[in-house]
């Protein structure tokens, strides 16, 4: 029995050796990532909570996703907000723990704490959750350094570009892409991707998969954008539920208001008003729809069942 013994000593010997290489090679690589606090800035930044922080303190350790984002926003912002609640939900109890979202206002002088504390109850931001301001400079420092600066457009109303930045910073691990993109996707990218596979579904074979649905453009359009918001037949507390609309509404004023909320806002429509007052100021954004687009998410509802007498 002696010579088994010591060929287990020995190999457990050697698999403690090829352990501790792996560890050191894997700490060495994460040495080696030059992004750590040698490029990000630790600039301080205040939270909807009035808590004063460095970035590269909120971020160090962690898994992250950082949009830029600006309250009174009437294009892109409530959008990319309401699609990133989403993928809050859908990451569920690593949010605070391992996974952490940031919102970085670039209109700091209007952004206070107390207006971006209010905005982020709107869409419901939980644990995990902050939204920061800072100094305008900071702030373009920043948005530089992470790669989501937007030079000054006259032509783009909205101010900046919707994109999400997700990273892993021990690993040094980093991507940007659309902050509108599907939410399943993001939290699969944010959740397994970037923040380990411990969560990770069981695979599937492809055989197991169903057809297709085949989807109208409106409904499509539906689905990609007024769903983040609206829901039909559900709960969806951000907005109102939209399975009857067609129905209860003016069909005129409903083109109108899909098409152009900011600019019905604007000019005091009551009806648009008494919206945005029943759902927390939550505005409707101008996602820039065309007639045809509009024609289009009309014709879907319209398929819908109308209400019960």
């Amino acid at each position: 029995m002696k010579p088994f013994r010591y060929t287990a000593i020995i190999w457990a010997l050697a698999m403690s050796a090829v352990w501790t290489a792996s560890f050191a090679v894997q700490l060495s690589a994460q040495a080696k990532t030059p992004w750590n606090a040698s490029y990000f800035p630790n600039v301080p930044l205040t939270t909807q909570d009035g808590e004063r922080i460095g970035f590269y303190d909120l971020i160090k350790g962690k898994t992250v996703a950082i949009e830029l984002m600006y309250t009174s926003c009437e294009y892109a912002c409530p959008l990319e907000t309401a699609r990133l609640a989403q993928v809050q939900e859908m990451i569920g109890d690593r949010m605070g723990r391992d996974i952490f979202f940031y919102s970085i206002s670039i209109d700091p002088k209007r952004d206070t704490p107390a207006v971006l504390k209010a905005y982020a109850e709107k869409y419901h931001a939980g644990p995990g959750w902050k939204f920061l301001t800072g100094k305008p400079s900071d702030i373009e420092l920043l948005s530089r350094k992470l790669g989501l600066y937007s030079p000054p457009n006259p032509k783009d109303k909205d101010g900046h570009t919707p994109t999400l930045l997700i990273g892993n910073e021990p690993s040094g691990q980093w991507t940007r892409g659309s902050a509108l993109d599907n939410a399943r996707l993001t939290a699969t990218m944010i959740g397994n991707w970037f923040g380990g596979y411990q969560n990770a579904s069981p695979v599937r074979s492809y055989a197991d998969a169903k057809p297709l649905p085949k989807f109208s453009p409106g409904e499509y359009l539906f689905a990609k954008r007024c769903s983040v918001c609206h829901s039909l037949g559900g709960d969806r507390k951000l907005a109102p539920d939209l399975t009857h609309v067609v129905h209860m509404r003016d069909r005129e004023w409903l083109a109108r208001y899909i098409s152009k909320p900011d600019e019905m806002l604007r000019s005091g429509d009551p009806q648009a008003k008494a919206l945005q007052k029943a759902y927390q100021e939550v505005r409707m954004p101008n996602l820039g729809l065309s007639q045809q687009d509009v024609a289009g998410v009309l014709a879907y509802l319209d398929t819908l069942a109308a209400p019960a007498k």
